[in-house]
């Protein structure tokens, strides 16, 4: 077997006019060595001539098996065909057979016209954030970016929760200023799974007068543009940086993602913020009215005036204890309502079992709790608040039981008294 250098070198020295006799005798290889190399024109490789091995009397059977399921598992196949050797030297054998029968998926060039679509995703920063408990944890970061000009805004949320992914996604609609036709998402399961979508997603949509498109699984080409700014965000923004909270997170993100919009997309030789202009002109305008997003709840207010949102207890004016109220809540703010009367407000804390109280709402409570201990004492019936039952006889002209008529004339019931 002659190397690729001889052959190179061979090649080189006869094109230079060397003759072939001269050449297989400076390199001291035969003159058939010689003339094999001239004779082909690709690179030497040695392959080792096909011979029988233990797997050649199973590969039609394991062909039969994977024509009709291209998925079965190395394990199973072995099983079912009854193979005792090696199963290492089985897996080697199916997985050099399994493309021959697996299905192909090709995927379109896709064209994203302006105002069409925006794609939606969860990235999540291999970096842990502190929170307001001293404990640090990996966050979401919602990210949306416009197909047609890759625009590119996104926010730290604290869940995955629909509550909060359709709070995440007023907000940063809000920043891009309009609504894209089509909100492109994968089955993230706080938008929805199978064929519906989660409660309040419908809503929400409706209210923007836009559609939300939950891609099939396995179709990761149609949400490609959003995807790959998740590996671009990692490469690019997260090295060397250091967050104090979410709030700092997104402020470094916020200033980052203005510089990266106005850089030039390979894909598209232009830079998003210029092509902005366009493709918010073919988008949807903002409603009128916003949607209603966030956590909501009812519940009644027990005796110890707390309302759970998310792992976490808030406290509430004591005052409404046993009463309906109603709990609402976006990504920064909580606020509990009593028949429309605000009853109790907090920062929304991101941090999971923890107990936020308002010290006024323990001061009430404290007031509260001693009217209830030490109730106030019944009416003395000597403190001369009590009138002598005979004054009432006198002011009606009643006299000794009723038997009296006129105090006058000493008559009772019409009748002289002697």
């Amino acid at each position: 077997m002659i190397s690729v250098e001889d052959w190179a070198l061979i090649r080189r020295l006869v094109a230079d006019g060397v003759p072939q006799r001269q050449v297989a005798r400076d390199l001291g290889v035969g003159r058939s060595t010689v003339a094999r190399a001239l004779a082909s024109d690709r690179l030497p490789k040695y392959e080792r001539p096909a011979v029988p091995t233990s797997f050649t009397a199973f590969e039609p059977v394991v062909r039969q098996l994977l024509v009709k399921t291209p998925d079965m598992p190395a394990t199973v196949l072995a099983e079912r065909v009854g193979w005792t050797g090696s199963i290492t030297w089985f897996r080697d054998n199916v997985r050099r057979l399994r493309p021959d029968h697996t299905p192909v998926d090709p995927s379109d060039r896709l064209t994203w016209l302006p105002g069409d679509a925006a794609q939606c995703d969860l990235w999540f920063p291999p970096r842990k954030i502190p929170l307001e408990d001293g404990a640090r944890t990996l966050l979401p970061v919602l990210v949306i970016t416009a197909a047609h000009s890759r625009f590119m805004v996104g926010r730290m949320i604290p869940t995955r929760h629909t509550a909060d992914l359709l709070s995440g996604m007023w907000m940063l609609l809000q920043l891009l200023g309009r609504v894209p036709r089509r909100l492109i998402w994968d089955n993230e399961t706080g938008i929805g799974r199978g064929k519906r979508h989660a409660e309040g997603v419908g809503a929400f949509t409706g209210t923007l007068a836009t559609t939300l498109v939950r891609l099939k699984p396995y179709d990761p080409e149609s949400k490609g543009v959003v995807e790959r700014r998740n590996g671009y965000f990692e490469t690019s923004f997260m090295p060397g940086r250091d967050f104090t909270s979410p709030a700092d997170f997104d402020a470094q993100f916020a200033d980052w993602l203005t510089n990266a919009n106005a850089r030039i997309v390979r894909t598209i030789k232009a830079r998003p913020v210029d092509l902005l202009d366009a493709d918010r002109a073919a988008m949807l305008p903002l409603p009128p009215v916003p949607p209603a997003v966030g956590w909501v709840n009812r519940v009644r207010l027990g005796r110890d005036y707390y309302v759970r949102l998310d792992s976490n207890d808030y406290s509430v004016d004591p005052a409404v204890i046993g009463r309906f109220v109603d709990v609402t809540a976006d990504l920064s703010r909580v606020e509990v309502r009593h028949e429309g009367r605000l009853v109790a407000v907090h920062d929304r804390v991101w941090a999971r079992g923890m107990t936020i109280t308002d010290p006024a709402h323990v001061a009430a409570a404290k007031v509260l709790r001693e009217q209830f201990q030490h109730p106030r004492p019944a009416p003395d019936p000597h403190d001369g608040l009590l009138r002598d039952l005979g004054d009432y006889d006198r002011a009606f002209g009643l006299f000794d039981g009723g038997l009296t008529d006129d105090p006058a004339d000493g008559s009772v019931d019409g009748e002289e008294v002697a």
